[in-house]
């Protein structure tokens, strides 16, 4: 069945030497290779793990732990978190126990609609519905869809739509894992001005530090009202990622400080998650017939001169995984 499934997105979508559709350990795997930019996207969540701008260093974070089987999250990448973001708020959703943390969509199987060249690189399409874990969960009236532009920039836009009879409340995040050489050298400017909600104590309320984040020890913050462009200063690679988004009112920084599960022993040092989300008292109500986007726009900046590459070839190998 798997095989058929990946001979038929070739056959619909495939671009010889450009876009290709695989197996990995199970999971049907999208391959773009084009002179723009490197990506690799699993459907199961819709999940993108590896997206390299031609002439640039990896910029996604893939845990060297990540289990990569059906059901199972993959960690690293951009996973899409919802309905719920982190630990599920209903402790009784499903046989009397919690829903999976960070929601079902990025568990289930997304459906491909459009993967075609664009004006500055590649589109990718995909959509989720109900399924038959989501109606276990009580979500069977909704519509989320899911829009990836990749090139130089990558883009991604997340419409959910309320297709039901009644209001649909939902928790929104793309749950950014960015590589780092490492997070100790590390910096997040942006929400210096912004109040947040401290994860590691307590879930305290605490006001603006005035200052850029720094990584001494195990960050988990969820930022308040805020739709401020933030930007990552990699001081060890020398560069900036910059991430700059539409309709969020939240921004989550979130570092373990140590290996927790499928993230190994030193995997910690490599990555620093800035997310995109709408969460807690931002989360997002429709009415029916009503639909909501959420967007972010990724883009990444040498800040010092003779690190260039002449050719996409020169650049870092393809996700492998």
């Amino acid at each position: 069945m798997r095989d058929m499934e990946i001979a038929s997105l070739q056959n619909r979508f495939g671009i010889p030497g450009v876009l290709t559709f695989d197996s990995n350990q199970g999971l049907t795997r999208l391959n773009l290779t084009s002179p723009a930019v490197k990506a690799t996207m699993y459907l199961q969540g819709a999940h993108l793990t590896h997206w390299q701008p031609a002439c640039q260093d990896q910029v996604l974070f893939l845990s060297r732990k990540s289990e990569f089987a059906p059901g199972q999250p993959i960690r690293g990448g951009i996973p899409i978190a919802f309905p719920w973001f982190a630990s599920d708020s209903k402790r009784d959703r499903v046989d009397g126990h919690p829903g999976p943390s960070h929601g079902f969509a990025r568990l289930q199987e997304w459906t491909l609609t459009e993967a075609k060249p664009a004006a500055k690189g590649f589109h990718l399409k995909l959509t989720l519905g109900p399924t038959e874990m989501s109606r276990a969960m009580g979500f069977d009236r909704f519509l989320v869809t899911y829009e990836a532009e990749l090139g130089a920039h990558l883009t991604c836009r997340l419409t959910v739509s309320n297709v039901g009879n009644s209001p649909l409340s939902f928790e929104e995040a793309f749950h950014n894992y960015f590589s780092v050489v490492d997070v100790h050298e590390s910096m997040v400017r942006g929400l210096e001005n912004t109040p947040y909600i401290d994860k590691i104590d307590e879930m305290k309320e605490k006001p603006a530090t005035g200052q850029p984040i720094t990584f001494t020890g195990p960050t988990d913050r969820v930022y308040l009202n805020t739709v401020t462009p933030c930007i990552i200063r990699d001081g060890t690679q020398r560069r900036e990622i910059h991430i700059a988004k539409t309709n969020s009112r939240n921004t989550v920084v979130w570092n373990p400080g140590k290996a927790v599960a499928e993230i190994g022993e030193w995997d910690w040092h490599e990555m620093l998650c800035v997310e995109t989300a709408n969460v807690g008292v931002n989360q997002r109500t429709l009415a029916p017939g009503e639909m909501f986007t959420m967007g972010q726009t990724i883009s990444v900046k040498k800040w010092s001169s003779g690190q260039g590459c002449s050719t996409a070839s020169e650049c870092s190998p393809h996700d492998t995984a």
